[in-house]
């Protein structure tokens, strides 16, 4: 009694059932709301983010095939003796191979990255896990080295490369249109091989990455072939770039 009398209740001691009551009642909305499982789904991870992605994207991709082949089909049929049409189509044609717009065949060299593959216990003493996966600048070593030697078309993957291409790597993986990639990495380059070889061999950037390769056995491999077809790039090629939003009034 004398507690009760020395130290009196306040406001928030009193509102302790009150919140009890609440919180009991939110519970119990929640077990059946979610009926055994989790209300906060997994998908709203990174990783689930991009698989959604590529799905839509390759959905997409095949839906811009079709319509590309319907807008050629209904241009044909709408004027199939215009000499003005057929001259546009033939400048479009020669512009098309330079743009990566279409199939392309020839010799070619093909280059293959991929992580060591060590358990994180065997990297070599003085080296990081990070040191023994392929990472972003080793891909554009090998792009930027085939390209100086003289390549004429080139693939990363399965997709065609051209001018708004870009390699872009979250964590192991590779992104490019959307769409990713577990290692090995291939970038396949059509030209003379011997001139892609030596490009290789003399470029500093792609020799980083070789010493790697001695030290903690990334993998490496060239190899050639004497035709190959790559096909042309299917996405979109119109440019696009932020622009600033209008000043508020």
């Amino acid at each position: 009694m004398r507690t009760w009398l020395t130290h009196r209740p306040s406001r928030w001691s009193s509102l302790v059932p009150v919140i009890a009551l609440g919180a009991g009642l939110l519970f119990a909305t929640s077990g059946t709301t979610a009926r055994g499982t989790d209300l906060r789904s997994e998908a709203t991870g990174l990783p689930d983010v991009i698989r959604e992605r590529t799905i839509d994207n390759e959905r997409d991709g095949q839906r811009v095939d079709t319509l590309r082949g319907e807008v050629d089909r209904l241009t044909r049929d709408a004027a199939p003796g215009s000499s003005r049409l057929q001259k546009i189509s033939r400048q479009s044609q020669a512009s098309s191979r330079d743009a990566g717009l279409t199939p392309v065949k020839g010799p070619a060299v093909t280059v293959a990255l991929d992580d060591a593959d060590l358990a994180a216990s065997e990297v070599p003493e003085g080296f990081t896990v990070d040191d023994v996966v392929v990472h972003q600048q080793d891909v554009q070593g090998v792009v930027n080295a085939l390209w100086r030697g003289g390549a004429e078309a080139m693939q990363i993957m399965d997709q065609r490369v051209i001018s708004t291409s870009a390699v872009r790597c979250v964590g192991n993986t590779l992104i490019l249109r959307g769409r990713v990639y577990s290692p090995p990495f291939t970038i396949t380059a059509i030209g003379d091989p011997e001139e892609l070889q030596s490009a290789l061999d003399e470029d500093p950037a792609v020799d980083i990455y070789r010493q790697y390769v001695d030290a903690v056995g990334s993998g490496y491999e060239v190899t050639r072939s004497d035709e190959v077809e790559l096909p042309g790039f299917t996405g979109r090629t119109r440019l696009e770039h932020a622009r600033p939003l209008p000043a508020s009034q």
